[in-house]
């Protein structure tokens, strides 16, 4: 049987996820819901619907094209697109994901979040980007989401990935079971971790679960002679204190073998158009997104402690 996978985005020339110049695979479905989350689209591991509405021209074709009835009337595009509107094209307590009014929507406004799509899909279009790999020594990144929730799925595109000698980082949570990573190892050359919070009951409020079995698979990986690379996304009033990177610093420094470096992620909320587009709400809309200069006293908390730390991926 030919293992699929639901994939929001193969993004080519990315240059934020690993070295060099780089091809990220976003699969769809996670074990944890950050409050934070800037791929919303991923997380409930089925397909998702957008409502772009700056492209939609309130034609109302998709309202024939619906048998669930869950598609509202057209209002005036101008109202539609107001800044603050409370309408949204989609009653998403009717919509089944049936997908028929993507069909017929000719502007692009209805769209599909993903493509179940197989290893050699996915794999055709990352190729296409191999001469940038080899002058830049990047290569694919499997991100999400949370790509070990597809494990069979991971390891056939790892294995045929690394036949055809690409450098392979895996973006993971660091949740999933040992099991899962130990099966990854031959094929990754680097892995790409968060350190979201090193208070576990604070981790767990803004995640959903505690760090416990992070912090286990981290220190497994490293006695493994794993290549790790950590990544702090840091957040207003969760995350963004001295003790926290202190703590964070003992940790990394306990570990069997050094780690590449850590990479801080200040926040941003470029992300605001997704939760919209899913007709969600996000509790960190009207935050401002962080200035880079306001991290630069936990990295320089890091590098004290000899770690290599830069800010940005």
């Amino acid at each position: 049987m030919v293992e699929k996978c639901l994939i929001t985005n193969v993004q080519r020339y990315s240059i934020n996820d690993g070295p060099g110049i780089r091809t990220l695979v976003v699969t769809m479905g996670c074990n944890l819901k950050c409050l934070w989350c800037h791929n919303p689209e991923t997380i409930s591991g089925k397909n998702e619907l957008y409502w772009r509405t700056t492209l939609c021209v309130q034609c109302g074709l998709c309202i024939e094209a619906c048998p669930q009835e869950a598609i509202l009337p057209p209002i005036p595009v101008e109202e539609a697109r107001e800044e603050g509107s409370a309408y949204h094209k989609i009653d998403r307590t009717k919509c089944d994901l049936c997908m028929k009014c993507v069909d017929v929507c000719i502007y692009d406004a209805l769209a599909p979040a993903g493509n179940y799509l197989t290893s050699d899909e996915v794999l055709d279009e990352v190729e296409r980007d191999k001469p940038f790999y080899k002058n830049s020594g990047g290569g694919m990144t499997i991100g999400g989401g949370e790509p070990t929730t597809h494990i069979n799925f991971l390891m056939e595109l790892l294995v045929k990935g690394k036949e055809k000698g690409l450098h392979i980082c895996l973006d993971t949570n660091g949740i999933s079971s040992w099991s899962s990573y130990e099966k990854t190892i031959p094929y990754v050359d680097l892995y790409l971790i968060d350190f979201k919070n090193m208070d576990t009951k604070k981790h767990a409020k803004a995640t959903g679960a505690g760090n416990e079995k992070i912090l286990e698979n981290v220190r497994k990986l490293s006695e493994k002679g794993c290549k790790i690379r950590g990544r702090v996304p840091v957040v207003y009033d969760f995350n963004d204190n001295d003790e926290n990177f202190e703590q964070l610093a003992e940790f990394i420094n306990s570990l069997p073998n050094p780690v590449e470096g850590i990479d801080l992620l200040p926040f941003h909320n470029w992300c605001q158009n997704k939760y919209r587009w899913l007709g969600l709400d996000w509790p960190l809309e009207d935050e401002e997104s962080m200035d880079p200069m306001e991290v630069e006293g936990f990295q320089e908390i890091l590098a004290s402690r000899g770690i290599v730390c830069t800010i940005g991926g």
